[in-house]
């Protein structure tokens, strides 16, 4: 299983239990991915392999695979779509990347910065295209509607989250609006696969998707406050990217709220009007800390995990669902 950190190839208690559990089940999946990367245009399955092997912790495809098998699904459909949920996600961080002009992801170099910034999204639009061809070959037209839906709800969290770029007078609730679309659907689609493959209750069914759309929500909060506490080394991306980007997160929503006059000021001379001094970024951090800002942001991702565990007590009591509620406790207890 690819999820260790980039500092570590020691796996944390969940992410030792999720190998135990479905270690398998993942090792199909990436061979499935490997598989359908094959192209004779040889700079897509570079491209794509550069990114796809780049240590991430396989969470969407664990979702799809934890929920089939939680509902005694035995088939090898658990892998093919799991699969296609890592390719959707690949597609998103290669035109994420090209967008944010981001220099490093998971410890390595960006594939926008290896190989310029038209090469990741064609290889992205070839990726989408591709799940999409697995789909129809699957069949199944309710599967093929959830992912549909899905990728057209991240698309309008990328625009959402474009327009809202430099803007200050972004709300928590708008915030939360963009995080919910561009993160935590693909998290709910990916748990919902499962219940669908294993032919489960609407019940059923809604509880593991919103589950899945609640631990997007804290994954993300935990994202975006980690870009104003973690290290480089540990992280394995840039520190303070979302700064230097402009990007309006939590803590930042926060810290601006809650801050004097001259502080918000700094905040729209660096993000607004992008005059960032040489220690913008060490104030900004000192800020988010002196505010509470980066405590605020967790204790709404923490609430989010208490709210998405409360959802799987509907389900099976099963080792899957037990793997679950670690994760949910993962998402906020890392520190990359």
């Amino acid at each position: 299983m690819t999820a260790s950190s980039p500092a570590s190839n020691n796996l944390p208690p969940v992410l030792q239990r999720l190998k135990d559990l479905i270690g398998p089940d993942l090792e199909r999946t990436n061979a499935i991915i490997l598989e359908q990367l094959d192209s004779q245009v040889a700079l897509i399955p570079t491209l794509g392999g550069h990114i796809v092997s780049s240590g991430g912790k396989r969470l969407r495809p664990v979702l799809t695979l934890l929920s089939a098998r939680m509902f005694g699904y035995r088939g090898n459909d658990d892998a093919l779509l799991a699969a296609v949920v890592e390719f959707i996600h690949t597609a998103t961080l290669l035109h994420d990347d090209v967008v944010d002009r981001s220099d490093t992801r998971r410890g390595r170099a960006t594939a926008n910065s290896v190989w310029g910034i038209k090469a990741p999204v064609l290889v992205g639009d070839f990726l989408f295209s591709r799940s999409f061809q697995i789909l129809v070959a699957h069949g199944n037209l309710a599967v093929l509607r959830v992912i549909a839906d899905a990728c057209a709800v991240i698309s309008e969290g990328e625009v959402m989250q474009l327009v809202a770029t430099n803007h200050l007078s972004t709300t928590e609730e708008h915030y939360l609006e963009v995080v919910q679309c561009k993160t935590s659907t693909l998290f709910a689609a990916a748990a919902r696969l499962g219940a669908l493959l294993g032919g489960r209750s609407a019940v059923e069914e809604e509880a593991l998707a919103s589950y899945g759309l609640l631990l997007g929500n804290a994954y993300q909060v935990v994202d975006d406050t980690l870009d104003y506490s973690a290290t480089n080394e540990v992280l394995g991306k840039t520190v303070g990217d979302d700064f230097q980007e402009g990007k309006i997160t939590l803590p930042v929503i926060h810290a601006y709220r809650h801050g004097s006059e001259e502080e918000r000021a700094f905040w729209v001379a660096c993000l607004e009007r992008r005059e960032i001094p040489p220690d913008g970024l060490q104030r900004a951090i000192r800020l988010v800390r002196e505010r509470g800002s980066l405590e605020y942001a967790m204790q709404r991702a923490r609430a989010f995990v208490r709210e998405a565990k409360e959802r799987l007590t509907v389900l099976p009591d099963t080792p899957e669902r037990e793997a679950m509620a670690m994760l949910a406790d993962f998402s906020v207890e890392r520190d990359y």
